[in-house]
Parts: C-alpha cells; structure tokens; sequence
C-alpha cells in the first residue's frame, strides 16, 4: 500500500499563495488517481482536487480557477498550488490514492490510501 507524506502547509493572509507537496512511497505512483481534500473543523471532508496518471484532472467547484494540482510522476510527487487564498480555504488538507480510473471520483470513502493531513490557515 501507498505511503502518503504531506508537507507545505503554514499561515497565510488572504490574497495569498501556497503550495503543497506530498510525497508517495511504497506503491507504482504511476498506477494510483491521486487527490487532494481537505477538512474544515466541524465539516466533512471535501474534495478538492484530483490527478489521474495520464493528466486528467478535476477540481471541486469552490476552488476552481484558483488552484492547480500537478503530479511529478518521476519524483511519485503530487503538488497543489493554491492562490488567491481566502479564508473559507482554512483547513486541513489531506492527500489521498487509489487504483487510476478515468471517471471523476469526489467521494473520500472511495481512495484508501491517506496522508497524515497538512494545516493551511487563511487570516482575514
């Protein structure tokens, strides 16, 4: 099974920009969609993002145009780059796998693989 390392998280202001890595050990990073959620507290965990092996990618609609997941499949890295931050965006951010599928998959229920979670505080 995937091993899956968060980093990069930190405090920001609004307006602001992060990006954050994790990094995947221990299975084929090539054979595993690779997506981002992240967990407000006293909120479910949301999708927010999510990089099959070939490129496609998705994103969650509060996000859109203003975040960007990438995948580095030679260093089994994936990134999220995070700008024009707000503080609704405040959370911990999880990086999670599962087996590659084409289809849109935003359920967290459905990747078994997770990371430990990252904070990403955004001030007003």
């Amino acid at each position: 099974q995937v091993q899956l390392v968060e980093s990069g998280g930190g405090l920001v202001q609004a307006g602001g920009s992060l990006r954050l890595s994790c990094a995947a050990s221990g299975g084929t990073f090539t054979s595993y969609l690779m997506g981002w959620f992240r967990q407000a507290p006293g909120k479910e965990r949301e999708f927010v993002a999510s990089s099959g092996s070939a490129g496609l990618t998705y994103y969650g609609d509060s996000v859109k145009g203003r975040f960007t997941i990438s995948r580095d499949n030679g260093k089994n890295t994936l990134y999220l780059q995070m700008n024009s931050l707000k503080p609704e965006d405040t959370a911990v951010y999880y990086c999670a796998a599962r087996p590659n599928t084409i289809r849109l998959v935003t359920d967290p229920r459905e990747f078994g693989s997770w990371g430990q979670g990252t904070q990403v505080t955004v001030s007003s």
